[in-house]
């Protein structure tokens, strides 16, 4: 089968690899789409954390299982299908208290334990598998998991009332949380991103009004817009030097800043802020199996996310896409790989 392969730094290649060999309580899924996400922009990169050259790219997948083993129960050749990209070790104690996002031990797509998704098929075992409405395209099938992460910071937030919310950030993962605040019903929604297609993006989607942050006032905006208050959440999604000082700017007293960008440089941040008005600066590290769960049923209820995807490009154009992505050097929402 052909594979996207990141060989080295900036180079990929296709490779040809044996189909994987089905276990008892595994599914083979042959691959319609897989979506590019900014951590195999790092692997790209040679910057990922512990994805390194050479890897296969790729967790976010949707497509067809064509063979099952003969343990499997809950699924057969045929189904459409997506997969959550995670196998916890199921003994620690994140595990146990229902944190698989944490689990140290976990096996994800693109090391030597598990291939990714950049490939002709994918091997996954039936826990980790969620099917498909007929109603749902691959495309959007494919935008599950990155949904799930949008989701799961969504859901360590406490806020009862959903009055206000700002996104500061307006690339794939915040237009995805923006999906999701529309459907839990936030009255106003403040999205900020440097890019007019980005903030174009937000406003088909449901936002109540989008800001520049290079060339508008951010802060006096949004407090302006709710009564001086601030909005009870702000979920960053972005990684400007200032970025962390603007969220605690727009965010009330009491309120919360979730962070789900992975801002892996040091950046300065006014803690004061934080103390003086009490908020709570929350970090969200990928999803829980029932975050990843609860996006499989907003997409199979249909939420409104395929606008995000802006390219579909075949397997030996993946290096095209990750360019792209990379270099910025044309509007581009969520790129997803054919095949």
């Amino acid at each position: 089968m052909r594979v996207a392969i990141v060989t080295e730094p900036y180079k990929v290649e296709i490779e040809d690899r044996p189909v994987p060999e089905v276990g008892k309580k595994d599914v083979l899924i042959k691959v319609v789409r897989a979506g590019i996400c900014g951590s195999d922009i790092h692997l790209y990169k040679g910057t990922h954390a512990f994805r390194n050259p050479p890897a296969a790219l790729g967790h976010e997948v949707s497509g067809e299982i064509c063979q099952v083993g003969e343990a499997v129960t809950r699924y057969k050749v045929g189904d459409r299908v997506t997969v959550e990209p995670q196998i916890p070790c199921g003994e620690c104690d994140f595990c146990k208290s229902g944190h698989v996002n944490l689990c140290k031990n976990k096996i994800v797509p693109g090391t030597a334990a598990w291939c990714g998704t950049f490939a002709e098929y994918f091997l996954a075992p039936e826990q980790a598998v969620y099917k498909l409405e007929d109603s749902v395209s691959y495309d959007v099938g494919a935008l599950i998991e990155p949904l799930a992460v949008a989701v799961q910071a969504m859901n360590l937030t406490t806020d009862p009332g959903r009055d206000a919310i700002a996104i500061l950030g307006s690339g794939t993962i915040g237009l995805l949380v923006l999906a999701v605040a529309v459907k839990r019903g936030y009255k106003k929604i403040f999205c900020t991103d440097t890019a007019p297609f980005n903030r174009e993006m937000a406003l088909k989607l449901g936002a109540t009004a989008v800001y520049d942050p290079l060339h508008e006032n951010v802060e006096e905006l949004i407090k302006e817009a709710t009564g001086g208050a601030g909005v009870d959440v702000c979920v960053v999604a972005a990684g400007a030097p200032n970025i962390i000082d603007q969220a605690s700017a727009v965010t009330k007293k009491l309120g919360e800043v979730v962070l789900v960008a992975m801002i892996t440089k040091p950046i300065p941040v006014y803690t004061y802020s934080f103390v003086f008005n009490e908020q709570k600066l929350i970090g969200s590290m990928t999803y829980t199996t029932e975050a990843f769960q609860e996006a499989c049923e907003m997409v199979n209820e249909g939420i409104l996310i395929e606008p995000i995807i802006t390219h579909c490009l075949p397997l030996e154009e993946a290096g095209k896409g990750l360019r792209i992505l990379d270099e910025k050097s044309e509007d581009a929402g969520k790129i997803l790989v054919h095949l």
